[in-house]
């Protein structure tokens, strides 16, 4: 039995955690840490050390949300685990305030940890969508929970934005104090709003099953194998995913290189985030009307729209404008994902088979960058590498095309 409050107190989630996501890894701790922990090292070493930091995080999420996710389905412990993740993630975010200029390994590690908590949490929350709607109703939950992460993410990051900018109107004594002061804001917001989660989402009792962790996984991974529908959808998913997480990292990259002024760059950001709220909701909305795959089809041609429009981008007003298509079928595109996959799997397995789909997001924007980069270095025109991300969108929808959905799970 699930009810409005549980279905409400999980999307909240996506609330608590966006703050992370739009505050710390896409706005301020990149250029924070060049700027201020890491400003006697040179450019080449910063990059480098950020890289290794991400690629660590990204590293251990992969080889231990399947594992953790099986033993999670076998003891009943996804919320537990999920409370740990998040306990991780927020203290090492909060604890950045107090990391002094110029202690960057410091700086460095808590940004690691509070990414692990971050990526480790979302694969523990997803698969606790099972635990709070049926399957008619997973595509309006999945859309709920990535709106409000939109739209609490944003609302956070604005003011946070507002207080960098302006920090003698919050009694700051500058820019560098005002992004001390948005790290600590983040792991209290992702605390605070993560807590009607834990306490009315209820998760089902389960039994202990004999076998090794490493055993189950194993058990699981042949599973996958075997079933078609989830073994085409994640090769599908795979693919367009890679090119969404490419369009996203390289957006503001893009944009530098081709002259756009950084507070354009943020309010692209912010654009995006709020025409998101209302976009995924809207998503779930019509995913009921006329079909999860359908909808998922419409975000795709979009974003194929948005890539070869990025070819011929001019202007900043452009660069609105594409940045407001993304917003509307980014969140609709990845929560009907998320929901369509809770269909086809068994739910009482859902944590280790979302364990297995959160891996693959960790490899998305792999291959995408890579084969952009490459491109970049062959060819003189700049704008060209773009356009080699168009057959991850069309590959990737010819093999959602193929998954036959079970008329029940």
């Amino acid at each position: 039995m699930t009810s409005s409050r549980a279905r409400w107190s999980w999307a909240f989630y996506d609330w608590a955690n966006s703050s992370f996501a739009t505050t710390v890894m896409a706005g301020f701790f990149p250029l924070f840490f060049a700027a201020y922990w890491a400003d006697g090292l040179p450019p080449g070493t910063r990059t480098f050390w950020l890289g290794i930091a991400s690629s660590a995080a990204s590293v251990v999420v992969m080889i231990l949300a399947p594992l953790l996710g099986g033993l999670a389905d076998r003891k009943g412990y996804k919320k537990r685990f999920l409370f740990f993740a998040t306990l991780l993630g927020a203290a090492s975010t909060a604890a950045m305030f107090w990391v002094a200029k110029g202690h960057w390994p410091l700086a460095l590690g808590l940004f690691t940890l509070g990414s692990i908590g971050f990526f480790a949490g979302t694969s523990f929350y997803d698969s606790l969508i099972v635990a709070v709607a049926r399957p008619d109703e997973m595509d309006r939950t999945s859309a709920l929970g990535y709106g409000l992460g939109y739209l609490g993410g944003g609302l956070l990051f604005a003011i946070n934005v507002v207080m960098f900018q302006k920090p003698q109107a919050f009694g700051l004594a500058d820019g560098a104090q005002a992004v001390l002061w948005s790290f600590l804001m983040v792991g209290i917001w992702w605390m605070l709003f993560a807590l009607p989660l834990f306490r009315f989402v209820h998760e089902e009792p389960m039994h202990d099953q004999s076998g090794s962790d490493w055993q189950e996984l194993v058990r699981t991974f042949r599973q996958v194998l075997t079933m078609k529908p989830v073994l085409l959808f994640l090769a599908g998913y795979w693919l367009y995913i890679d090119a969404v997480d490419t369009i996203i990292r390289m957006a503001v990259d893009y944009g530098v290189k081709l002259g756009f002024e950084p507070g354009a760059l943020i309010k692209a950001l912010l654009l995006v985030q709020f025409i998101g709220f209302p976009a995924a909701v809207a998503y779930g909305w019509l995913a009921d009307r006329v079909g999860t795959r359908r909808m998922i089809y419409l975000g795709l041609l979009v974003y194929g729209m948005v890539t070869v429009g990025s070819y011929w981008l001019q202007t900043e007003a452009d660069f609105y404008l594409l940045a407001a298509a993304i917003g509307v079928v980014q969140g609709g595109v990845q929560s009907l994902s998320r929901s369509y996959y809770a269909r086809l799997i068994p739910s009482e397995q859902s944590g280790q088979f979302f364990g297995f789909y959160n891996m693959l997001g960790k490899f998305a924007a792999v291959l995408g960058p890579l084969v952009v980069g490459q491109t970049a270095l062959l060819v003189d025109n700049q704008r060209l590498p773009i356009l080699t991300l168009l057959p991850f969108f069309v590959i990737g929808g010819l093999l959602l095309s193929r998954v036959r959905e079970p008329a029940s799970r």
